[in-house]
């Protein structure tokens, strides 16, 4: 026993009854019964429910003290009546009689109350978080967190990965998000960026010989904010193997992910083989590449049915006939839906920025036919070939949209969650995984028309290399992978391009010459130079990870110090002025845009 405990606040029991104790933790409740004084005494443990009644000295002192102050408290642990046995705490059959206590730590004020989950405003979570952490629910999210990592480490050193940390301060780099960039004071002009990932490093270590590497990296990007993006850093499984195919990363992470989820949460894995999906298909079937496979709903192409003579629906057949598609989502057996239903699917559509949702639902009478407001324009026959490439049946609903593709894309992705919300078709107790694989390795950009990487620059093209097609770089694809979870992405990865020559070709398409090459990234292509494995590696966000087992919707709910959403953190200030000394060490001077 120290001086301030003998036992902690989770672990008193029956077999401890008259045994004499020292318990120390914050008062999470009171309840003052007149004669009788009762005390949640609450420590990082657990609970334990302390008494004294107003014949004890302490009795009145005790009584004017504040919630969250910090008390030792001495006495004997007694049973609990019947009635007032607790089944929802560990230690609910026992109670502390209070003989003598000690305040270790006072309390002002709160500005928020700790022993509810009550959602508050981010403000003041933020600024107060360490008391926003005594919380239950997020003091348990924060613990789950710290059990995931320790068991994701114990995973990768039993299937022999070695832990290795790379460098915070390094080179910016051309891709990718904004960097965080580092002054340096002994380099007069020149900054250190912190890293977006630890991407080139972890190249270099395999270069350097070793086989398996990983660690829970921190990285930096200076992105908006997202419910399932933190503002400023995050933290990822960052690995990487040598001698490896794609096929070979895939078992590693499958196995690990599997273990994990089903050691941390009761939901069940609808799928423990994860799907492969490619970039196209995702984007085809569902409207986005981080596809929710709990939701069933399918987006199908029906395009070719407008260029029939026997469909009058105009304004599609207008668009069609100007290069616009059309895609529809299938709901099932929805005939006996009210109007209002599909009218505030449309209403919503037109909300999130589209033209809206066309819709009509498929009956027999004496044939096939479209009841809703579009049903009129389709004959028989074009809704029988719509049946025929959708699956669809007699009493389904079909919802229609018409634009060009990206767009589509956007609203059917949108829409097919929507509906399957307000249809109630998604089992919130399962985990879905999937692959989405296949990714081009350049694509367009909307705003300058030029050729870019879309995904990871230092990625394996797929094919014979002798073979490859480089003046049409938009139809070579890359190794390049991402692991999806529920709809939301947990991570990105590839083979890496380990040829120097190859490097400077992509490169070239992408708009760098060889010296840009070998200036922004010097240090990986002089390593590759010198005998580099074939190599791959991918990083699973550990924010997100955990966010999926604790439940929640926001990655603040499992982040120990969040920023808010304008990358402040309002609990320490930052970020912060800087006087002018410290700007002249820096070799610095501001010029703020007024």
């Amino acid at each position: 026993m120290n001086k301030y405990r003998s036992h902690t606040c989770n672990e008193l029991r029956k077999n401890n009854v008259g045994k004499s104790i020292a318990i120390s933790g914050w008062i999470n409740k009171k309840r003052d019964h007149g004669n009788l004084l009762f005390i949640d005494l609450r420590d990082n443990y657990g609970i334990t429910q302390c008494i004294i009644d107003q014949e004890n000295k302490n009795f009145k002192e005790l009584e004017k003290i504040q919630l969250e102050s910090v008390i030792k408290v001495e006495g004997k642990v007694v049973n609990r009546s019947k009635e007032t046995i607790n089944k929802d705490i560990e230690t609910g059959e026992i109670e502390i009689s209070i003989e003598n206590f000690t305040v270790l730590g006072t309390c002002k004020e709160l500005p928020m109350p700790v022993f509810t989950d009550q959602e508050y405003a981010e403000e003041i979570r933020l600024k107060y978080r360490y008391l926003d952490l005594r919380r239950k629910k997020i003091h348990e999210n924060i613990i789950l967190r710290s059990k995931v990592i320790s068991f994701i480490r114990s995973e990768m050193n039993a299937i022999g990965f070695l832990e290795f940390q790379t460098p915070i301060l390094t080179s910016s780099s051309p891709e990718g998000a904004r960097d965080f960039l580092v002054p340096s004071r002994l380099n007069p002009g020149k900054f250190y960026a912190l890293p977006q990932a630890p991407q080139q490093f972890k190249q270099l270590i395999m270069v350097s010989g070793f086989d398996k590497y990983f660690q829970i990296a921190p990285c930096f990007r200076d992105e908006d904010a997202r419910a399932d993006r933190s503002p400023g850093e995050f933290y990822q499984l960052d690995l990487e193997m040598s001698f490896v195919e794609q096929e070979d990363v895939f078992k590693v992470v499958e196995k690990l992910l599997i273990n994990t989820f089903k050691k941390f949460s009761n939901k069940k894995l609808i799928s423990e083989k994860f799907p492969r999906i490619s970039y196209a298909d995702a984007l085809a079937k569902y409207g986005s590449d981080k596809p929710d496979l709990r939701n069933p709903l399918i987006i199908n192409n029906i395009t070719e049915v407008f260029l029939r003579d026997d469909v009058s629906f105009e304004i599609f057949k207008k668009l069609v006939k100007s290069g616009s598609q059309v895609r529809c989502i299938v709901t099932k057996k929805t005939k006996d839906k009210p109007r209002s239903f599909f009218d505030n699917i449309d209403k919503w559509a037109k909300a999130e920025g589209s033209s809206g949702l066309a819709y009509f639902t498929l009956e027999k009478n004496n044939q096939i036919s479209a009841k809703g407001p579009v049903g009129k324009f389709f004959s028989k026959e074009s809704l029988e070939e719509i049946m025929q490439k959708t699956g669809a049946k007699i009493g389904d609903s079909i919802f229609l949209a018409c634009n060009n593709q990206k767009e589509l894309e956007r609203i059917t992705s949108l829409a097919r969650d929507k509906i399957a919300n307000d249809l109630d078709l998604i089992d919130n107790d399962t985990f879905a995984f999937c692959w989405i694989v296949d990714y081009p390795m350049f694509e367009r950009d909307e705003q300058t028309n030029k050729i870019k990487f879309s995904h990871n620059p230092f990625s394996m093209p797929q094919g014979d290399l002798d073979k490859i097609n480089f003046e049409k770089p938009l139809d070579i694809l890359a190794f390049q992978y991402d692991i999806v979870c529920n709809g939301i992405e947990l991570s990105s990865g590839a083979i890496r391009n380990h040829i120097p020559e190859l490097m400077y070709k992509l490169f070239s398409i992408a708009g760098y010459n060889k010296k840009q090459v070998d200036e922004k990234f010097s240090g990986m292509i002089n390593a590759l130079s010198y005998g580099a494995p074939p190599h791959g590696g991918i990083a699973p966000g550990i924010d997100r990870i955990v966010m999926l087992l604790a439940n929640e919707k926001n990655i603040r709910e499992v982040t120990m110090f969040p920023m808010n959403q304008n990358a402040q953190d309002l609990m320490m200030n930052a970020p912060s002025n800087v006087n002018e000394s410290q700007l002249k060490e820096l070799n610095l001077s501001l010029k703020l845009k007024k």
